[in-house]
């Protein structure tokens, strides 16, 4: 009974939380820190932009982009958008990769109030890849 009180709590300490803010994000093999993104919600979806980068120069562009964002500076860039709130997760939405310029769904999981999960996939969620980014302090 104790373990489920705590369960409990937890959850509810989860769900109050917002993923809005900046986050630092990862390399997934050496695991220094590639950026910080802003997640921001305008009406009723959320985006998120590149407003540091660690890995390009300040005036590095997207090179590898395609369509409207080719070119473009990579500092600003927005690679998540129109995400929904959907219960305890956030999908519906899109995430670009600046260093392949592809662009895969997402959904997104706040698994604490200082980590989200990122997830990218084609077609289902089963193929894709996780990333989990921490809030900014």
């Amino acid at each position: 009974m104790k373990y489920l009180y705590i369960l409990f709590l937890i959850s509810l300490t989860t769900n109050g939380q917002t993923i809005i803010g900046k986050w630092e994000t990862f390399d997934d093999k050496t695991k220094e820190k590639k950026a910080v993104i802003e997640i921001y919600k305008t009406d009723h979806t959320y985006s998120a932009k590149i407003i540091e980068s660690f890995t390009v120069d300040k005036n590095a562009l997207c090179k590898a982009c395609k369509g409207t964002k080719k070119g473009k500076p990579i500092i600003g860039l927005h690679i998540i958008e129109n995400i929904k709130k959907d219960g305890n997760e956030f999908n519906g939405g899109t995430i670009l990769d600046p260093e392949n310029g592809k662009t895969y769904k997402c959904y997104l999981q706040l698994v604490s109030n200082n980590k989200l999960k990122v997830r990218g996939f084609l077609g289902v969620a089963l193929f894709g890849r996780t990333q989990y980014w921490i809030r900014k302090e």
